[in-house]
């Protein structure tokens, strides 16, 4: 499998993190972008470095590297989950603004009618948000809010994160153990 990770500038890029994680952990090749934005908020919100994030995938790309593959149609690939997705991102795939390579990737992955997975994480959502998720969803588009669930009996931040990479993870239908599913022993 061969998935394109783009990581933007809202918060939560744990869940990111996480997604890279368990991606390596099952040989999952993957096209890494992070967004300006986000680098700034992995710089605030993890403990680790970029360094050590960027290790986490077989391929790093700039935001402004045009020549990188996955910006055109050509490029073979089994989606991408932008994870989490900005509010700007989520905008820019809606109105076909592709002035990043995230943003064109993501355009390049509708086009060919790739799956095309987006973690918005923004609180309180503005009608205008609701509309953009709207919009995608009618094209296909897989939805995931960083809305964990606590039927699982959360026991930390950690169990929190994994619900919503579980649920990632469920769309792409790649095996895992994240968490306890409902009614299950």
């Amino acid at each position: 499998m061969r998935l394109v990770v783009a990581i933007t500038g809202a918060s939560g890029v744990i869940y990111g993190e996480r997604l890279l994680q368990v991606l390596q952990s099952k040989n999952v090749e993957t096209h890494l972008i992070i967004s300006k934005a986000a680098e700034k908020v992995i710089e605030h919100e993890l403990e680790t470095s970029m360094n050590d994030l960027k290790r986490l995938a077989n391929h790093v790309y700039d935001m402004d590297d045009w020549s990188a593959p996955m910006v055109s149609g050509s490029f073979k690939s089994d989606g991408m989950v932008i994870i989490p997705c900005s509010m700007k991102t989520l905008a820019g795939i809606v109105h076909g603004y592709s002035d990043n390579i995230i943003l064109r990737t993501a355009d390049v992955t509708l086009k060919e009618e790739r799956r095309l997975i987006i973690v918005p994480r923004e609180t309180p959502l503005s009608t205008i948000h609701l509309r953009n998720m709207l919009k995608l969803a009618e094209q296909n588009v897989t939805i995931i809010p960083a809305m964990p669930a606590y039927y699982h009996k959360p026991q930390g931040i950690d169990d929190l994160v994994n619900f919503v990479v579980g649920k990632v993870l469920d769309r792409l239908e790649i095996e895992h153990s994240l968490v306890k599913r409902w009614q299950e022993s």
